[in-house]
């Protein structure tokens, strides 16, 4: 089975970068994060809740919604910080990608290791403007969130309609296999996100995955 891609394609100033990206991934997250399963008997399970908070943005005019999960935030945005960073200061290039990419694990017979397959991936490509005028740069702010706030509804859209999803394990030892179990307060399915160097810009997200699968 091919994993279901999604591309976002934006236009920003490198300022809006990790704000931008950070809405996105997390309005992904908080619809593939679950509350902690609590099994019991036949492989039933009771699902615990999980907590959300509204984020207001400093560089865009954008409120979107994310899980009220420290840890969790603070993953998503080490990893896109660190592209935002990469991306801002190369002098070779003013575009790069990144990718939230979900995954699943087959167990593999000793000694080899487990095997892991994706099954949906959303890729983000920035091309970097520069507004010179505080007015530009003001309309570019406003701009970006009428933008960002259609991306996110298309997303919640998407996301609420009959997607493939990894079926929940009958038996609780096999939760490792779908979602990351690392978390206190919250269940994500287990997930990488990954970016292009902007240093290397002849490189390719299905190169990046290719290497990690191997």
């Amino acid at each position: 089975m091919n994993a279901q891609t999604q591309t976002v394609q934006l236009q920003l100033e490198g300022y809006q970068v990790e704000e931008a990206v950070t809405s996105i991934f997390h309005t992904v997250m908080f619809h593939r994060t679950s509350g902690k399963f609590h099994y019991q008997e036949g492989g039933r399970y009771l699902e615990g809740t999980v907590g959300y908070s509204d984020i207001d943005c400093d560089f865009i005019d954008l409120t979107y919604v994310r899980c009220s999960s420290p840890k969790l935030d603070k993953n998503i945005r080490k990893q896109v910080s660190e592209f935002s960073e990469e991306l801002r200061s190369s002098d070779s290039t003013r575009s790069g990608e990144i990718s939230l990419k979900f995954f699943r694990r087959e167990r593999a017979m000793w000694p080899f290791q487990s095997v892991c397959i994706p099954w949906e991936i959303w890729n983000v490509q920035l091309d970097l403007v520069q507004l010179r005028h505080h007015r530009e740069q003001q309309s570019g702010r406003e701009q970006m969130g009428e933008l960002l706030t259609e991306k996110i509804v298309g997303i919640t859209s998407g996301m609420s309609r009959n997607q493939y999803v990894p079926e929940v394990p009958s038996q609780p030892t096999d939760l490792c296999l779908i979602f990351d179990m690392s978390y206190e307060d919250c269940q994500p399915y287990l997930h990488e996100i990954v970016h292009v160097q902007p240093s290397t810009p002849s490189a390719s997200i299905g190169h990046v995955l290719k290497n990690m699968f191997r």
